[in-house]
Order: C-alpha cells, then structure tokens, then sequence
C-alpha cells in the first residue's frame, strides 16, 4: 500500500493519489501515513481535522490563518466533488499571487496537500459534497483571514458559476490589500 506523490506547478503543492483496494464489497486505502508523507518531503505535523457539508454552487475561501497561525493543509473530498484552488502568498516566493486548481471527488480519491502561506478554497460542483482536511494548526479566529475569490489580479479560472458565498466571503481583502499585511 502506499501513495503517489506529484509535485505541482508552484513549489509546495503537492498532489497525492492513495493505492486503492477494491472488490465486490467496495474498497479500502490509506488516506495518510507519516512515514511516507515524511518520505516523500511533506514532514507536517497535523493537529486537527475539519469536515464541511455544502449544496452545489457554494464556494468556501479564499481562506488562510495569518501568520504565527498559519496551517499547511491535507484535503479531499469524500463524498461529491469540488473544485479546489491554492493561492500562493508567500511575499518571498517568485510565485506569489499564482494559483492553482484542481478537481477533488469522493471518485477520484486524490488529496490536495497545501503547505502555509497559501490561501485555499473550493466550489461545488456536484448537488452536494462533504471534504474533510487535516490542518497542522489549530483554528485561531483572531488570524482568520482571506482574499476575495474572484480578484482579478489572482485570476482563478472557477468556470461558469454563480457562487452561493458566506457574508464573510464575499468581503474579503484583494491581494494589492493583502500585500500591505503580509
């Protein structure tokens, strides 16, 4: 048993894509293992896990927690699909305000992993979806923080949608506001 692991495009995020085991009565595989996530460089520490419920059209993010809080994240969808982005803020890092996306199903079985200093959100695509996430922090309300999901500077390409967003959602900062807090 074990894991594929595949460096993406922006340095850090990793795409991960368990062995899966199945017969006539469904199917097993591992989700997360230490020693080869820790082999293959994602050496995290995880000290909670998340799970949401949401309807189709509704997009969560662009979220992050602001630094001493930040948190690398291990997502998949268990049941549905979604459509799930990483930004990258990291001031320093030459692919600052790239994004990227990728499509997470409870079929698919993949796992995003995205390490601090990214932002991260999702849209549903499927009539409902559950995704579940390890983070390495806890949840800190005071450093809860986000970039708002269709800033023209970032770009990401949602597809045609009508997202169904939270109050809060749909006020968070641009990055050119980001950048003066970063």
């Amino acid at each position: 048993m074990g894991f594929k692991f595949t460096k993406l495009d922006i340095d850090g995020l990793v795409l991960i894509e368990p062995d899966v085991f199945g017969d006539d009565r469904g199917f097993f595989m591992e989700t997360y293992r230490k020693s080869l996530f820790f082999e293959n460089g994602i050496n995290v520490e995880f000290s909670q896990d998340n799970q949401s419920y949401s309807k189709k059209g509704v997009l969560r993010g662009l979220h992050f927690q602001k630094e001493p809080y930040g948190q690398d994240k291990l997502v998949r969808c268990i049941k549905g699909e979604v459509y799930d982005v990483a930004v990258d803020l990291r001031k320093d890092s030459p692919t600052f305000g790239r994004w990227y996306g990728l499509n997470l199903s409870a079929e698919n079985k993949k796992q995003f992993f995205i390490p601090r200093g990214f932002a991260h959100g999702f849209v549903v695509l499927s009539e409902d979806a559950e995704v579940c996430y390890k983070v390495s922090g806890e949840y800190a309300p005071a450093a809860n923080c986000g970039v708002i999901w269709n800033d023209a500077e970032i770009g990401v390409e949602w597809g045609e949608i009508n997202p169904i967003l939270s109050e809060q959602d749909k006020k968070w900062l641009t990055l050119q506001e980001l950048k003066e807090l970063l």
